[in-house]
C-alpha cells in the first residue's frame, strides 16, 4: 500500500490576516442561498450525525453533509454551476445578483432580451451534469467535454439534461482547454470551477454557489446544540469547493475558525504540492492523474482558491485510493444505530482519511498534530452519492478499489 503524506501549515493565519475572505462573507453566501431556493427542487441536504463512529474514534461528534440528495443530482456541484450562470444570466441583462431568481432570468422576457447562450464545460461527470441540469432548468444549451476513462454512466447522466456532450482522449486539464477553445471559437461560455489569468468571475461565483452548503450545515449544527465545529476535512480536486466551504466558514466563524484539512489522491495533489514547494505560488501537477476519486482528478489549482487554502488551511494530505474505498465502507455500513450515508469514491475520501489517522499506529502523529481527540467535533462534507454504480459495487460489494478503466466490461 501507498503511504500517506502530511503537511502541517506552519504559516495559518487568522481571518482577516491572509487573503480576503470578502468574495464568501455572509452576505454573499446568503446571496447564493437565496438565489438556490428560487428553484423548485431546493431544499437543504442532510447533516447526518454519526454518533456512535465517533465514540468508536474517539471522537466527541462526526457530522457528514451528504450531498447526495442535492437538487436530485446525487452530488453537490450543480450549487457552482447553477449560481455562475445565473450571475452571468443577471449581468447580462443588467440585473443585480440579489434579484436574480430562477423564475426571472428564465421568463420569456428575459430569453428574448438574451437570445439563445450555449454553456460549455470540461467534467468527470458531476459538474458537467450540473452544467447540463442548470442550463435545462434556465431554457439553454450545453456542450460537455469529458476526460478518457470517464464513466459512461456519468455521460448519458449528462446528455439525459439535453447536453451534447462527449468522453475524450484528454486528460482533464487538457479537456478543459479544449473547451475554453471552443468557447472562443464559437462564441459559447465556459462554466468552469478553476480560474487562469482573464478567467476569474464564473470561478469566484461558483465558489460562492458552494457557500451554500457550509451555510446549511452551521446552521443545522447550531440546530443539533453543535456551535461549530473544531475540526473540517475538505477534499480538493482544483480546490475550488474546499476553497468555497473554507472561505465561509473562516469568515462566519472568525476566531472560531476550525481547523482545515485539504485532502487529495497522490497521483493529483496539486494543493498538496503547491503547499509542499512553499513559496505561496500554486503548482500544477502533470500525466494520466489516473486516480479511482475521478472528481478529484485535477492537477492544476484554481488560482483563487488556492490563495484561501494556502492561507487559512491547518494541514495538507495526499493518499491513496484505498482510503477513499476505506470511506465508501465506512459510510455505507455503519455501527448499529449510526445512519447509513451512500457516499461514491470523492466523497468518502475524507471519512477514509479520519478513519486511518484515527484507528492505526501510522496515523498517530497527524492525530497529534491535529488534535483530535475526544473533544474535537469533525465536519465532513460526503460531495457525491453513487454517481458511478460499478465502481459503488466494485468497492462496497467486491472488496475493489481499482481504476474504472479496468472494469469497463462488468455489468
Amino acid at each position: 500500500m501507498s503511504n500517506v503524506e502530511f503537511i502541517v501549515n506552519k504559516g495559518t493565519k487568522k481571518p482577516g490576516e491572509g487573503a480576503s475572505l470578502d468574495i464568501l462573507s455572509q452576505e454573499e453566501a446568503e446571496k447564493a442561498r437565496a438565489y438556490h431556493k428560487s428553484f423548485p427542487q431546493y431544499e437543504p441536504t442532510p447533516l447526518v450525525d454519526l454518533p456512535h463512529l465517533a465514540q468508536y474514534m474517539g471522537l466527541g461528534k462526526v457530522f457528514v453533509k451528504d450531498e447526495s440528495h442535492r437538487f436530485g443530482l446525487n452530488a453537490f456541484k450543480v450549487l457552482g454551476a447553477s449560481y455562475a450562470i445565473g450571475r452571468y444570466i443577471a449581468e447580462r441583462l443588467g440585473m443585480d445578483a440579489s434579484e436574480a431568481t430562477c423564475e426571472k432570468i428564465c421568463s420569456d422576457e428575459a430569453r428574448e432580451k438574451l437570445g439563445e447562450v450555449t454553456f460549455t464545460t470540461a467534467t468527470d461527470g458531476n459538474h458537467g451534469r450540473a452544467v447540463a441540469w442548470a442550463a435545462q432548468q434556465l431554457k439553454q444549451k450545453s456542450v460537455v467535454y469529458m476526460p478518457k476513462g470517464s464513466d459512461p454512466i456519468r455521460l448519458e447522466n449528462i446528455r439525459s439534461h439535453g447536453a451534447e456532450a462527449s468522453i475524450t482522449d484528454l486528460n482533464y486539464d487538457d479537456a478543459v482547454r479544449l473547451s475554453d477553445k471552443m468557447a472562443k471559437e464559437h462564441g459559447w461560455v465556459i462554466v468552469q470551477d478553476t480560474a487562469w489569468e482573464g478567467y476569474e468571475d464564473i470561478p469566484t461565483w461558483i465558489m460562492q454557489g458552494y457557500a451554500t452548503l457550509a451555510l446549511e450545515a452551521l446552521e443545522q449544527m447550531r440546530a443539533m446544540g453543535t456551535d461549530a465545529p473544531t475540526h473540517v476535512f475538505l477534499q480538493a480536486g482544483v480546490g475550488s469547493f474546499a476553497g468555497g466551504v473554507l472561505g465561509y466558514l473562516a469568515s462566519a466563524l472568525g476566531d472560531k475558525m476550525p481547523k482545515f484539512v485539504i485532502v487529495e489522491p497522490e497521483k493529483a495533489n496539486c494543493i498538496f504540492k503547491s503547499a509542499e514547494a512553499g513559496d505561496g505560488k500554486p503548482h500544477n501537477v502533470t500525466g494520466d492523474l489516473n486516480t479511482l476519486m475521478a472528481g478529484l482528478a485535477c492537477g492544476e489549482p484554481n488560482t483563487i482558491s488556492w490563495e484561501l487554502l494556502r492561507d487559512y488551511a491547518a494541514a495538507y494530505i495526499s493518499c491513496p485510493d484505498y482510503l477513499a474505498a476505506t470511506g465508501m465502507r465506512v459510510l455505507a455500513t455503519p455501527l448499529k444505530g449510526d445512519q447509513v450515508v451512500i457516499s461514491g469514491e470523492s466523497g468518502a475520501v475524507t471519512t477514509g482519511i479520519l478513519h486511518y489517522i484515527m484507528e492505526t499506529e501510522e496515523g498517530q502523529a497527524i492525530r497529534d498534530a491535529l488534535e483530535l481527540n475526544e473533544d474535537s467535533k469533525v465536519l465532513l462534507v460526503s460531495t457525491e452519492g453513487n454517481t458511478s454504480p460499478r465502481a459503488f459495487r466494485d468497492v462496497v460489494w467486491y472488496g475493489e478499489h481499482k481504476d474504472e478503466e479496468q472494469h469497463r466490461n462488468k455489468k
